[in-house]
């Protein structure tokens, strides 16, 4: 069945947003001259506005249109907008990679003759599917989602590239444009994803007494608190850049798309670096890599997590032992070799 009108719906989160980016590519290739749209949370709309492959985002104004909010008039406005957005375009295919009774019924809304969802959507959400694949035992979320462009018999593309809106560049420092730093993402919405943030210090010590790198630390600004001490202690060091909250999320693109590796927690900064294929240190604690990981980078992920039965990312306790017992010395060696691979004039690296 030949579609001429699409649209794909993955809000969030941002990590997830920037790793199902193989739908839209895989959907385009199919259907070059089809109109593909995106719906996704009005603030992620900068990681995906930019590519070749998009007709269209549609943000979805999620704040706005919560169920607290919904009295008011500004979120019946931004209902009434949402719903003519969906149903104006008259799409006559719909993915629904998000698999929650939202997502679900967004697409309900649009009206299209096929909708496409997993038979196993959480909350309920697989009612509003006309099209439900059902589970073919893939573990990595990607490869979950792409199961969907396979129930359509859409041949997958796994092309995780990503692009950065042009007009974010300006957002970035002179000095760290084409300076390849090294950037650290030492923040996650989980404290139980975190590595230490005296960990994330000693390597920059590290990388500052033995190369000439730069080093830029990233963060939205609601998460300074928790990477404030690394800021602080390197307030003054000229070769380490803090722009924790100082940039969009088109400024990080351009920035990680810059870089000569980043190190990171489970964080949207090392799902970009996938997108980018950049060297990445992936640092992780009571998460299933094999679902969650870095997409076909096994390699470049450090966890020390045997058996994770019983044991999720929310139990900050449990978490927090596992990202533990990574040590700096590991994230050194891993660095190493990568930072040596493109070592500024000048530098040394022991």
């Amino acid at each position: 069945m030949a579609f001429e009108r699409i649209l794909i719906i993955r809000p969030s989160a941002l990590g997830d947003v920037c790793r199902s980016v193989p739908v839209l590519v895989s959907l385009r290739r199919a259907y070059p001259e089809a109109r593909i749209d995106w719906l996704v949370q009005s603030e992620f709309t900068d990681a995906i506005r930019a590519h070749p492959d998009l007709s269209n985002a549609v943000p979805f104004a999620r704040r706005d249109l919560s169920l607290g909010r919904l009295h008011t008039g500004r979120a019946r406005r931004k209902l009434r907008e949402l719903i003519r957005s969906l149903r104006e375009p008259h799409y006559d295919l719909v993915l629904d990679c998000q698999g929650l009774a939202r997502s679900g019924l967004l697409a309900r809304l649009t009206g299209a003759r096929t909708r496409v969802g997993h038979a196993d959507a959480r909350e309920l959400a697989w009612l509003l599917y006309n099209s439900r694949v059902r589970p073919s035992g893939a573990t990595h979320t990607v490869d979950r989602m792409l199961d969907l462009v396979r129930a359509i018999k859409v041949p997958v593309v796994e092309d995780m590239r990503l692009y950065a809106p042009p007009d974010r560049r300006d957002e970035l420092p002179a000095e760290l444009l084409g300076a390849a730093p090294l950037v650290i993402a030492p923040t996650s919405r989980w404290p139980g994803k975190r590595w230490p943030i005296e960990c994330f210090a000693e390597v920059t010590r590290w990388v500052l007494d033995h190369t000439a790198h730069t080093i830029a630390i990233v963060g939205a600004s609601s998460e300074r608190d928790q990477c404030a001490a690394l800021a602080d202690e390197f307030a003054g060091e000229g070769r380490v850049t803090d722009l924790i909250g100082a940039t969009s999320i088109g400024g990080l693109m351009h920035l990680i798309s810059d870089s000569g590796a980043v190190l990171a927690n489970d964080s949207a900064a090392l799902h970009m670096a996938v997108g980018y294929d950049k060297p990445i240190v992936a640092l992780f604690g009571p998460t299933d890599t094999r679902r969650v990981g870095p997409y076909h980078r096994d390699e470049s992920v450090l966890q020390h997590a045997p058996d994770l039965s019983g044991i999720s990312h929310k139990q900050e306790h449990a978490g927090l032992e596992l990202m533990r017992r990574i040590t700096v010395g590991e994230v050194i060696e891993r660095l190493r070799p990568i930072l040596e691979s493109h070592t500024p004039t000048g530098s040394t690296v022991p």
